[in-house]
């Protein structure tokens, strides 16, 4: 066994060093140990292989909510989502500081993606909070880290495909991020309601003081917030209204976006063209992400790596908090060399037999393995949404990863805390089941 996962990591490696592109590496590692280890058709198995993954009915969800995005990408949601916050935003300490936490969790409510949340609320967001005086530093920093709940508040791309590679039901994964979801992003205000009130200079004299909006004011950003609204009642309300599955949910989603950005008259031109365009190659790119690993996956079950992998851990007589612990160190050391999608396809095959052998529920463990890859999201150097946030700042990438510290120090302690409370996430499913 020792040289078949020594095999396995040489090809793995060497692959990824020479500039492969992961679903191809991971393909190919798949088919090289089966190549060399057990003498089977290939050809017919690998067909077999591809057939079933890309065929799997929940899986349809993912292009949806992509081409979802994509649609929203395009229209006035930024604006829209600025003007219709800023009313309550200065209700609270640290005043419009927290538009950046409150408009992540409800476009992440919509779109799915960390990728296009950090994206389009940050596309106005940063700008307006510069230029009223607010303290940079904190605009980036909160950013960066309220971004990343595109992720785990449903609907989440990634918890998709953990349903999908799991095994695990996709409506109970979603109805689990909830809770998590909000508490996050709970800790982040208050995290800027501590930091602004110890150092008030990151809030500008002239808005310092708590002002009302008046009744016009309210109105209007009801109004302003409407677009959105409907497209998580389109959605969720979809979903938890028990008229649509999520993969129902998600095409109830793309209906609904088209209807925004058609009357905000955002489809002229070569819009519906670079919509298309844009989904294909998101789709396509993680379509062979997920091929390949399904294929390395299947190969070492056919070969008995988890399991052996499984019982080797097993030996070592770690407590479930310590293995936990080590989980998230292994995590956040991979999140350092690859993206989100590809860390969960990679490792999910193996370490997954580990967490049920200690006896982790297993949408307990998608919600923790989400707040892990969140985690990787702002870690450099590969972490996604601090490129992303560079490519709308221009700032470089070192100081953008020094404001996002203290929020991925609040993950950090808020991962362990569901490690050692895991009802946080498991108490919704069981309630609504029950």
């Amino acid at each position: 066994m020792l040289e078949i996962v020594i095999v396995m990591f040489v090809v793995l490696f060497a692959f990824l060093a020479g500039g492969l592109w992961i679903g191809w590496t991971l393909a190919v590692t798949g088919t090289v140990l089966l190549a060399v280890f057990r003498d089977i058709p290939l050809d017919k198995l690998l067909a077999q292989y591809a057939w079933n993954i890309l065929t799997t009915q929940e899986l349809l969800a993912l292009p949806l909510f992509i081409v979802m995005g994509e649609i929203l990408f395009r229209t006035r949601l930024s604006q829209s989502l600025f003007s219709g916050l800023t009313p309550w935003a200065a209700l609270l300490p640290g005043r419009l500081l927290h538009v950046n936490v409150i408009g992540c969790s409800i476009f992440a409510a919509i779109s799915g993606s960390s990728a296009a949340t950090t994206q389009v609320v940050g596309r106005i967001s940063l700008s307006e909070l510069t230029k009223r005086g607010y303290s940079k530093d904190v605009a980036v920093g909160s950013l960066a880290g309220a971004g990343t709940l595109g992720f785990l508040i449903p609907p989440s791309n990634i918890l998709i495909i953990y349903g999908v590679l799991g095994d695990v039901s996709i409506a109970k994964l979603f109805t689990a991020g909830f809770i998590p979801g909000f508490l996050l992003a709970a800790s982040f205000m208050a995290w800027i309601m501590v930091h602004t009130a110890l150092r008030p200079g990151l809030v500008p004299q002239a808005e310092r003081r708590v002002r009302v909006a008046s009744a016009a004011e309210f109105a209007a950003s009801i109004r302003a917030l409407g677009p959105i609204v409907f497209l998580i009642l389109c959605v969720l309300g979809s979903i938890y209204g028990g008229l649509a599955t999520p993969s129902e949910a998600a095409a109830v989603g793309v209906l609904g976006a088209l209807v925004v950005a058609g009357l905000q008259g955002e489809l002229k031109g070569g819009a519906l063209r670079a919509i298309a365009f844009g989904s294909v190659q998101t789709c396509a790119m993680i379509a062979l992400i997920v091929l390949g690993a399904s294929i390395l996956g299947s190969a070492a079950a056919f070969l008995g790596i988890p399991a052996a992998v499984a019982n080797f851990v097993s030996s070592l007589g770690l407590s479930p908090l310590m293995l936990i612990a080590a989980l998230i160190v292994f995590y956040l050391i991979l999140g350092c060399f690859l993206d989100g999608f590809s860390m969960i396809v990679m490792t999910l095959p193996i370490v997954m037999p580990i967490v049920k052998a200690a006896g982790f529920e297993p949408i307990w463990f998608g919600i923790f393995l989400v707040l892990v890859v969140e985690m990787s999201q702002i870690t450099p150097p590969v972490g996604f949404n601090l490129f992303v946030i560079q490519g709308l700042t221009e700032d470089g990438l070192g100081y953008i990863a020094k404001v996002t510290l203290p929020y991925l120090l609040i993950m950090a302690l808020f991962t362990m805390a569901i490690a050692i409370i895991p009802d946080i996430a498991l108490w919704l499913p069981r309630y609504l089941s029950s």
